[in-house]
């Protein structure tokens, strides 16, 4: 049994993440600020200094074997044929930079320690394809968040090389949550075959399986049907 932090636990991936590793049987530590199921919830805003000690302190000494950083934000209708970056506010990107970059590079830092009491840590993030060198969308700072977030992690993994951390950023297209399933059905997203939670299940499984002496810095999956 292994325990996990998971932040953003109360809803998308995150959601789907806490319940499946819930049940088998691993020790589940979800951050949000809704309620979450399925865990240990710690209810916390990422967005605030506050929120992140908040987090520290309830976790105190406890080790953690692994960390999910699943929580994410984008622009209003950022997925949706009708966005528009010009209509895009300066408190829109801001926030968008606060929660995607800032937060998970201030966590991971508030927690070092946890994570290295650990036999074989690991540090999961879920970034996106459009965080990719020359896959952009228009969704600018959606796409500069998960950008910067993969060289946020880069860097990580040289500042903390001491606590022995393996950092991987999984970079998906879009994810078959019920959010994204209900927005293409409802014609809010393109038609498509979004990529299964099984498979980033299974990626984070594979992560979490490997020895302490292997890393894996990124996983990108891309969408066969576009």
């Amino acid at each position: 049994m292994k325990t996990i932090l998971i932040v953003g636990s109360s809803r998308g991936i995150g959601e789907e993440l806490t319940k499946y590793f819930s049940d088998a049987n691993h020790k589940v530590i979800g951050v949000s600020r809704s309620p979450s199921k399925n865990c240990e919830w710690i209810s916390a805003d990422l967005s605030t200094p506050d929120g992140i000690q908040k987090i520290a302190d309830q976790l105190g000494e406890r080790p953690i074997n692994t960390l999910i950083y699943s929580s994410g934000i984008w622009e209003d209708e950022g997925f949706s044929d009708d966005f528009d970056f010009r209509k895009t506010k300066y408190e829109e990107t801001q926030q968008i930079m606060q929660v995607n970059l800032v937060a998970p590079i201030e966590l991971t830092k508030a927690i070092a320690k946890n994570l290295a009491c650990s036999a074989n840590p690991r540090a999961i993030y879920l970034g996106a394809l459009s965080g990719l060198e020359n896959i952009a969308s228009e969704q600018v700072a959606y796409a500069a968040s998960k950008f910067g977030l993969r060289g946020a992690i880069q860097s990580l993994r040289k500042a903390l090389r001491q606590e022995n951390i393996g950092f991987t950023v999984i970079n998906p297209g879009n994810v078959g949550t019920e959010e994204v399933l209900t927005d293409i059905e409802e014609g809010r997203m393109a038609d498509q075959a979004p990529i299964p939670i099984s498979d980033i299940i299974t990626s984070i499984e594979m992560i979490m399986s490997l020895s302490k002496d292997v890393e894996i810095g990124d996983i990108n999956l891309s969408q066969k049907s576009i």
